[in-house]
């Protein structure tokens, strides 16, 4: 059996964090990995390297590798990333769209089943996989490989976030969207994308933003409170 090559284990920890397996601050142990994929510790680091440079995990010093947090900033700018991404996959089609169709109505199936069957980590994987194989269904290979990276990462932020954004709803509507490519709608194909990624994001519970200067001045007047004597 060939040993795992750092790009498929990068590749298995990101299918993990699209399935929700993997959460915003879990540690990536290297020993526990290399003994995982029968591989030394240094394809393992090899591994998280690549993973550090797509922004998937980050190392702190004397603890290991974690899956990153994104900050409310950081998942706006991604999901804002897949909203143009998107919406330009869809207007340029490179395959007959008679082959496109099928194969999403069969994805869409696939999540129906999931849902159904109340399998939490298919279901989830299906949902974020079905918008890189929209890219892929209508031939953009490359757009597909970066859109699955930013799908991973509006995933940790729906996990971080704890998005209220339901299956059923998610699943409902990718339908909405391939019918209206069925019919030939491009615009309304567009429309519906956006606004379901949009709907995604409004379903997170981000914190309001704090300005820098009033966040530094409120701890500077939290510091300064004199400090209760006893006696």
């Amino acid at each position: 059996m060939t040993p795992a090559s750092p790009l498929h284990i990068a590749e298995r920890i990101v299918e993990a964090v699209l399935a929700q397996k993997l959460a915003p601050g879990d540690r990536l142990g290297e020993q526990e990995l290399a003994d995982n994929f029968a591989v030394s510790r240094t394809v393992v680091r090899e591994a998280m390297v690549q993973l550090q440079a797509r922004g998937f995990v980050q190392v702190q010093p004397r603890k290991g590798w974690f899956i990153v947090q994104p900050s409310a900033e950081e998942a706006r700018d991604a999901f804002s990333a897949r909203r143009i991404i998107e919406s330009g996959i869809v207007q340029e089609a490179g395959r007959p769209m008679q082959s496109v169709i099928g194969n999403l109505r069969k994805h869409i199936a696939h999540e129906k089943n999931a849902i159904d069957k109340a399998d939490a980590a298919t279901r989830a994987f299906l949902l974020a996989d079905f918008h890189v194989c929209l890219a892929e269904q209508m031939g953009h290979k490359l757009l597909a490989d970066t859109l699955r990276d930013l799908t991973a990462r509006t995933t940790l932020a729906a996990t971080l976030y704890q998005s209220t954004h339901n299956a059923s709803q998610s699943c409902a509507e990718h339908e909405r969207i391939v019918q209206a490519l069925e019919a030939g709608d491009t615009e309304a194909a567009k429309r519906l994308l956006i606004e379901h990624i949009g709907s995604v994001e409004q379903s997170l519970a981000f914190a309001p933003d704090t300005p820098p200067e009033a966040e530094t001045a409120s701890r500077l007047r939290n510091a300064l409170t004199p400090v209760r004597r006893v006696g």
